[in-house]
């Protein structure tokens, strides 16, 4: 049996940026992708602190050390600049596995997202 497990969050970041006219996907600073053991193009889930909307997307890597958390296409509706987010991937695993594996929890700074 397999079931589905936390793999990785980005524990509470602010949103950078909003653009409604992108094809579409979340653009993450790459050295929080890193940090957070995601990949480009990985599926994430985004959870809205400010106003509880949830959603799924893709990652796309944005300038290391930048901050840059933007939300982009039809996402960008659910969300505003200044926005507080949670970032969560989850991974398919055996459930033994799944018993033994540790998620990567990242918190950077909630004022810059950048990791300290």
């Amino acid at each position: 049996m397999q079931i589905e497990v936390l793999k990785s969050k980005i524990h509470r970041v602010k949103v950078t940026g909003a653009d409604l006219d992108y094809i579409g996907s979340i653009t993450i600073d790459e050295a929080l992708i890193e940090a957070a053991g995601m990949i480009e193009g990985e599926k994430v889930s985004i959870v809205n602190v400010n106003n509880g909307e949830r959603l799924d997307t893709y990652v796309i890597k944005g300038k290391r050390n930048s901050g840059a958390i933007v939300l982009n296409g039809p996402a960008a509706r659910k969300v505003q600049k200044g926005d507080i987010i949670i970032i969560i991937s989850y991974a398919l695993m055996d459930f033994e596995e799944a018993k033994l594996f540790k998620p990567s929890i990242i918190f950077p700074d909630e004022q810059t997202n950048l990791l300290e």
